[in-house]
């Protein structure tokens, strides 16, 4: 059913790469917010280096006859890992619009989860390119568990915001970007989705 790892495949593969790479240093930065500007600028490029692999692929899409999965399929997949990449730079960007300097435990926790998650999302991708589609499942599984964790940690924080902060614009910045962040665990959930499709075609 599919050819040798072909570009679409490898491109998949550096599109994976540079997420964990860039949730990683997301996870790192925020534990030490002394210089938001470069901060956000570092994920920007994450963030442009994965739009030029979503670009690969559809300069490939538009020349290649025969591919190794639906093309749909492979439109689909690059659109979510390109999602995912553009909610943590997204939501890098506020910390230095908003100019958010003081360490949260929330967001913290928030980063870990996405790590978790970029992590998962590699694991799966490899999986599609070794064409080991039903072993998918396990880091799907572990994605939607992790949306699940990122969803409970939301409700609890903005609880706490309420609770605890009385500055109104404070409290405005710091729940926009919980909710960024946990919509950005939805996209990771999304990534499982269509690669869930993928599966239910192609076995």
């Amino acid at each position: 059913m599919f050819k040798k790892k072909d570009i679409f495949f490898k491109t998949f593969e550096e599109m994976a790469d540079a997420l964990v790479e860039a949730v990683e240093y997301f996870a790192k930065g925020v534990s030490d917010l002394s210089d938001v500007t470069a901060f956000a600028k570092t994920m920007k490029e994450y963030e442009s280096k994965c739009d030029k692999y979503t670009h690969t692929i559809l300069k490939e899409l538009n020349k290649t006859f025969i591919t190794p999965i639906e093309r749909e399929d492979i439109m689909a997949l690059t659109t979510s890992l390109d999602d995912v990449l553009d909610g943590i730079e997204a939501c890098a960007s506020r910390f230095e619009m908003y100019n958010i300097r003081e360490k949260d435990e929330y967001i913290t926790l928030f980063g870990d989860i996405l790590v978790r998650s970029a992590h998962q999302i590699k694991k799966a991708i490899y999986l599609l390119t070794e064409k080991k589609l039903l072993a998918i499942r396990e880091p799907n599984i572990a994605l939607n568990e992790l949306e699940n964790q990122a969803d409970d940690l939301l409700r609890v924080c903005i609880k706490s915001l309420f609770a605890n902060v009385t500055d109104p614009i404070e409290l405005m910045k710091r729940k926009e970007i919980y909710e960024m962040l946990e919509q950005t665990t939805d996209f990771c959930e999304d990534v499982a989705n269509t690669l869930e499709s993928i599966i239910m075609r192609n076995s």
